[in-house]
């Protein structure tokens, strides 16, 4: 009987040895079934739904921002609110610093400066104790002092010699553009008066009313003096 009862549990109980492995078999299709669904949801959500929804958002509250913030004269794109440009004449107010860079077309892999390199956003990373930056701060402020008649000793602010970490920043303090207002209406040959009320259009307050200082638009402001003067004005650089 004992041998009789072996023999029936061995004939009918599945071999645990033979079980595991025809296991194993079965389970990777379904592993791999639930991988691919898996990943073609998150695609379809995050690189699909999700941006097409953003954009939507974007474009249906915030259309001016959302294409760039971009300024338009006479039909034709002259730049963006959010990015600087360089201005070096008498007449025009002048942005922060910029320490921006692009290939040296004399030297592969090498690079030169261009100041307000759209293309290639970024800082000289130089520390506050760096020998370079220390001598350019100084021939900044030298000149600074010099273009804008103040005496030697006259304070200059720090957003009107250091650069900022973008090297594309389109704004500068209220205090760096109220010491080039005298230049600006003296080449202009206006009222400072009447300088100080289009500087004021052109100042943006502190967003949300707590982040950051209240600053000034170069571009926007530059734009509106040569709008208002076009046969006073002159080529930016």
């Amino acid at each position: 009987m004992k041998t009789s009862i072996q023999t029936l549990s061995a004939s009918v109980l599945p071999n645990p040895a033979q079980a595991q492995p025809e296991a194993q078999n079965a389970s990777w299709p379904r592993l791999l079934g639930s991988s691919v669904r898996a990943a073609l949801l998150v695609m379809v959500v995050s690189g699909i739904a999700y941006p097409l929804m953003t954009t939507g958002v974007a474009q249906a509250l915030f259309p001016h921002a959302a294409n760039g913030s971009l300024i338009e004269r006479q039909g034709r794109i002259v730049g963006s609110a959010l990015i600087g440009q360089q201005f070096t004449g008498r007449q025009y107010f002048q942005g922060r610093p910029s320490a921006t860079m692009a290939p040296d077309p004399s030297q592969e892999g090498a690079s030169v400066a261009a100041p307000y390199n759209a293309g290639l956003s970024g800082a000289s990373n130089q520390g506050a104790t760096h020998k370079d930056l220390s001598e350019a701060v100084a021939q900044r402020v030298a000149q600074y002092r010099a273009d804008n008649g103040l005496a030697a000793d006259q304070a200059v602010p720090v957003d009107a010699v250091t650069a900022s970490a973008s090297g594309l920043d389109p704004h500068i303090s209220l205090a760096n553009a109220r010491l080039q207002l005298p230049r600006v209406a003296q080449a202009r040959q206006m009222s400072q008066a009447r300088l100080q009320e289009m500087m004021a259009q052109a100042t943006q307050q502190r967003s949300l009313g707590l982040l950051g200082e209240p600053r000034v638009n170069v571009l926007q402001l530059n734009l509106a003096l040569d709008a208002m003067q076009p046969d006073n004005s002159a080529a930016k650089e």
